[in-house]
């Protein structure tokens, strides 16, 4: 059971009156003397902090009194929604001797699958120690967000990948001897894709003649372009994917802000290509003849999460994803969770008043993970951060669980943004069983 520590140094002095209770609308954080001697240390019995239906559900606190002093204050844990909906603020009186330690378990409800806020503080006659703000989960699997996807859906997308299909790609393959030392070499790939438009990426081709599986790689919104390792992910052919205006070519885009480029209508905005040349991709590595066509994996983060979600829903060809920390989905309920991208929606209505926010969310319902999820046929490891405040966790699982293949998750209570070094051997691990 993955327990993880927090150990807070708190700045305000607490009177020896326990007496106060709850903090009031009017008290008002303020500096103090003394408090920093209390160590507050916090762990939670749940598996990475996301309890689960049955479970007792209660917070661990440990209070170490390292003053030679005695100390009384509040010991205050406080609950929100996601949204920020007050759930709970619940006190315990404490009272510490010179160098005591004491463990304190505060019990709470979660009222509903979802992911809380939380807070940690200690407080007193109006004095505040520094407050630690956390999120934990709760029965994430059991999250509901239902798909809200229009009547022409699905002949929307049909008509878009028809539309794909009439254009040849063209690959155009240019060796870079500089990267190319080790067992792959490495090539600048330039294709037409949805629109004719040019896209680029970057193709690692393994020397030692055989057919491989493949992975493609999906980059992050407005990431920097790499190249794979030319002895990187042995055993696999890989294919990194810069998106039109994105990657290699983001110096010189001419799309402004992606996310809100070609909002008139869902034929003009810009994931409708974007979402195209996802698919273009995996043309270019089943034309490869060192690949395996039965044997192609997806992946990506943020942005390359999500991208690896819609491929894998609109080419059936992939074999398996991994995506992480999934980006373009639930966007209700997202831009109530977070401030970006919601703050550029926003700069997009002052700029064209005759717009509202039901019409960008008709919009946007086209190219929602979520009403893609249902398509989803191959197998799926998804990777969250809990602490994620770009992507917040609830969001990645409105898609994840409408998936109906064979799909598994791992989430990382002191992940942001991000997933730690051990995901990379899970992924590793996934992708060798999907490809053997």
């Amino acid at each position: 059971m993955n327990r993880y520590l927090f150990i807070l140094s708190f700045a305000a002095l607490c009177a020896a009156d326990c007496s106060a209770g709850l903090l009031s609308a009017q008290v008002t954080t303020r500096p103090a003397q003394a408090l920093n001697a209390v160590e507050v240390r916090y762990t939670f019995p749940a598996k990475e902090w996301v309890f689960m239906e049955g479970e007792p559900q209660q917070a661990n606190v440990t209070l170490k009194n390292t003053s030679s002093s005695a100390v009384a204050c509040n010991l205050v844990f406080t609950l929100k929604t996601d949204k920020r909906a007050d759930v709970d603020s619940i006190s315990v009186p404490v009272a510490l001797s010179a160098g005591q330690e004491l463990l304190t378990p505060v019990g709470f409800r979660l009222p509903e699958p979802g992911f809380y806020r939380c807070a940690v503080f200690l407080e007193s006659n109006g004095a505040v120690g520094n407050v630690e703000r956390f999120n934990i989960g709760y029965a994430p699997e059991k999250i509901a967000s239902p798909r809200d996807a229009k009547p022409d859906f699905e002949e929307f997308w049909k008509e878009t990948r028809a539309e794909l299909d009439k254009v040849a790609p063209a690959c155009k393959l240019t060796l870079l001897p500089a990267y190319s030392t080790g067992a792959k070499n490495i090539y600048h790939v330039e294709m037409a894709s949805y629109g004719n438009v040019k896209i680029e990426g970057y193709y690692a081709a393994p020397k030692a003649k055989g057919v491989y599986p493949a992975i493609v790689a999906y980059m992050g919104y407005g990431s920097e372009p790499y190249l794979p390792h030319t002895d990187g992910n042995p055993g696999y052919a890989e294919f990194v994917l810069s998106v039109r205006g994105q990657g290699i070519q983001k110096a010189g885009s001419t799309y402004g802000d992606w996310i809100v480029w070609g909002l008139e209508s869902k034929e003009t905005y810009y994931y409708r290509g974007a979402f195209m040349d996802l698919v273009r991709a995996v043309d270019f590595l089943a034309s490869r003849p060192e690949v395996d066509k039965g044997k192609i994996v997806a992946e990506g983060g943020s942005q390359g999460g999500a991208f690896t979600l819609a491929a894998c829903a609109l080419d059936h060809r992939i074999r398996a994803g991994a995506p992480t920390i999934p980006f373009l989905s639930d966007y209700r309920d997202y831009f109530e969770i977070v401030g970006w991208p919601r703050s550029a929606f926003e700069a997009y209505l002052k700029e064209h008043p005759n717009r509202t926010w039901d019409e960008l969310y008709d919009l946007l319902s086209y190219f929602d993970i979520k009403n893609l999820a249902g398509w989803i046929r191959c197998p799926i490891l998804m990777g969250a951060g809990l602490q994620d405040e770009v992507c917040p966790p609830h969001t990645n699982f409105a898609g994840y669980n409408l998936i109906t293949s064979e799909k598994q998750y791992r989430i990382y209570h002191n992940a942001a943004h991000g997933t730690p070094p051990e995901w990379g051997e899970e992924r590793t691990l996934f992708f060798n069983r999907q490809t053997r």
